[in-house]
């Protein structure tokens, strides 16, 4: 056995020993008013922590092949100490260093690097697009150049994520990236100046329909509220009804959460609670802090990946009568963590609260005796006919809502399910690939529609590309055709934004929202009707 001072995977035990000591101490200390661990309970879990060393040291000494520090850092990281947390629940989790600094850099919604979007196909690294302003835009390059070196490094045999790494670094720093294009003889070379790159929580944004405003929120992290408020200042007085589409949207910061609502509800109104295990943490309770007196309709579309900080926007908006929700019943993740910091920027992330929604319904969905999967991805969502086994709650006007997991909309509409056609078409990039083929040669304008000539030069692209397909296909999908040839031309020729706007204009889902703004005004109006009501026989008292 090698030496415990050379050897990298005694250094890991060591390290996880700790790891797993202070979670045992923090349990008991953590809040001031915990009283300290038996000492029952510090024998028990200083003989567990015996076992879990013995097993490691066995494993080190005997296994097969001689481990190294990835497959040490593997065991402890990916094992050990993620096989604790998920025991407990689907939602605590450990961040090693450089999952941690990941996490920080997507909350603050800026990093450093040269803004553009890469993607790995066909074993080969091709720019999606690049952000509008940032230094990749500025330089001319283009949705589907292919990258093919940075600083002299060849990107052959590299994943996304490695050439991701090299094109970031701290601003100001020059970084090469060496291009092929199609139609160019040759590779471009771009001399690149690395500089700070917002992330946008707030991807699209436009009047979808005259004073109807469209917003699509991706997640929620330290800019989103600010991001909200400025697509509200560019719709101005013109708007008269705002759909907020939060599909897919996994949640981020509770503080974030609670600063969009105040954008809709009233100064002092409950945006979620928190309740934590009793004499360990206090609950607690977040208001609007401000408000707004803008009166117009709200819908509110959802699906089921809109999760946690998602649902408390949509919650609170539900159980205010403020917005009518529709789409799907929403995933269920009510658990809150609370990131500790440990030793070398590592973290944990541990569940140390529940939330709730202003009419007291519990976000978080059952997860007791469900695998992690099928936590994720089986789910069942008929919709309670008469609150089977579902909470029943009212909101401030008394309509009836359901809790026990997740967000109920109130009007559902079906998820939008793919066909072969549709699938065959994706997996093989056909869309994006026409473009950068048909902008070799072609110019676009905005005013530009897909006719026949463009559909058929479509059809010739697939045939030439050996993509599958026959004509009854086609025409059975063409409406999504259309939209999808229009989108990735856009995008190419105008940017991430307006190719945007043409998939949003064509989504279904997003034409069955809009059809319920009548009966978001109608419950607007309503509310205003109670509202007014409550004052009257408040002032008469």
């Amino acid at each position: 056995m090698s030496s415990p001072t050379a050897s990298p995977t005694r250094r890991a035990l060591f390290t996880a020993t700790i790891f797993l000591a202070a979670c045992g101490f923090t349990g008991s200390i953590i809040g001031g008013g915990v009283a300290a661990q038996s000492a029952t309970d510090q024998s028990a879990l200083r003989d567990s922590m015996k076992q879990f060393t013995d097993v490691y040291a066995l494993v080190e000494e005997n296994y097969a092949n001689k481990l190294n520090k990835d497959q040490v850092d593997k065991a402890i990281y990916d094992g050990a100490i993620q096989g604790m947390l998920h025991v407990l629940d689907p939602h605590s989790n450990f961040y090693d260093p450089k999952s941690y600094a990941q996490m920080r850099e997507e909350q603050s919604g800026k990093y450093y690097g040269v803004g553009m979007r890469i993607v790995q196909q066909n074993n080969k690294i091709v720019v999606v697009s690049p952000q509008e302003g940032m230094p990749a835009y500025r330089a001319g390059i283009r949705p589907g150049d292919v990258i093919m070196a940075v600083d002299g490094k060849s990107a052959e045999n590299m994943d996304s994520a490695a050439v991701a790494s090299l094109l970031k670094g701290p601003r100001g720093t020059h970084v090469s990236v060496t291009m092929g294009r199609e139609g160019s003889a040759k590779p471009l070379v771009f001399d690149l100046i690395r500089d700070e790159i917002p992330q946008y929580s707030v991807d699209v944004a436009f009047m979808i329909k005259p004073g109807i405003g469209y917003i699509h929120i991706t997640n929620e992290m330290e800019t989103t509220s600010h991001e909200v408020q400025m697509a509200l200042d560019k719709f101005g007085p013109n708007l008269h009804g705002l759909l907020i589409d939060l599909r897919g949207n996994p949640g981020g910061l509770l503080n974030e959460a609670v600063n969009v609502c105040d954008k809709f509800l009233q100064k002092g109104q409950v945006v979620v609670s928190q309740r934590a295990r009793k004499g360990v943490f206090p609950d607690q309770v977040y208001t609007v802090p401000s408000g707004s007196d803008e009166k117009y309709p709200i819908v509110v579309l959802v699906n089921r990946n809109s999760a946690s900080a998602a649902e408390i926007i949509s919650g609170a908006l539900q159980d205010h009568d403020r917005a009518l929700i529709v789409g799907e019943t929403t995933f269920g993740k009510g658990l809150v963590q609370t990131v500790f910091p440990i030793s070398e920027n590592a973290g944990l992330a541990l569940t140390t609260y529940h939330y709730y929604t202003p009419s007291g319904r519990l976000i978080q969905r059952n997860y007791n005796g469900v695998s992690l999967y099928d936590y994720y991805y089986v789910r069942n969502d008929a919709l309670p006919a008469n609150g089977t086994n579902k909470e029943v709650k009212l909101t401030d006007s008394g309509r009836t809502v359901y809790g026990g997991g997740g967000i109920t909309p109130d009007e559902k509409i079906p998820e939008l399910k793919s066909n072969h056609f549709e699938d065959e078409m994706l997996i093989h990039y056909a869309f994006f690939d026409f473009s950068k083929h048909y902008l070799a040669n072609h110019t676009v304008t905005k005013e530009m529609g897909v006719d026949d000539a463009l559909q058929q030069q479509f059809k010739d692209f697939l045939k030439a590309q050996k993509i599958d397909f026959t004509d009854k296909e086609f025409a059975d999908n063409l409406d999504w055709v259309k939209a999808r040839i229009k989108t990735e031309l856009f995008t190419s020729a105008f940017g991430q934004a307006a190719g945007s706007e043409v998939i949003t204009e064509w989504d279904p889902q997003i034409n069955k929202a809009l059809s319920y703004m009548p009966e978001a005004l109608a419950l607007e109006n309503h509310t205003l009707a109670t509202e007014q009501k409550t004052q009257t026989a408040s002032t008469q008292h």
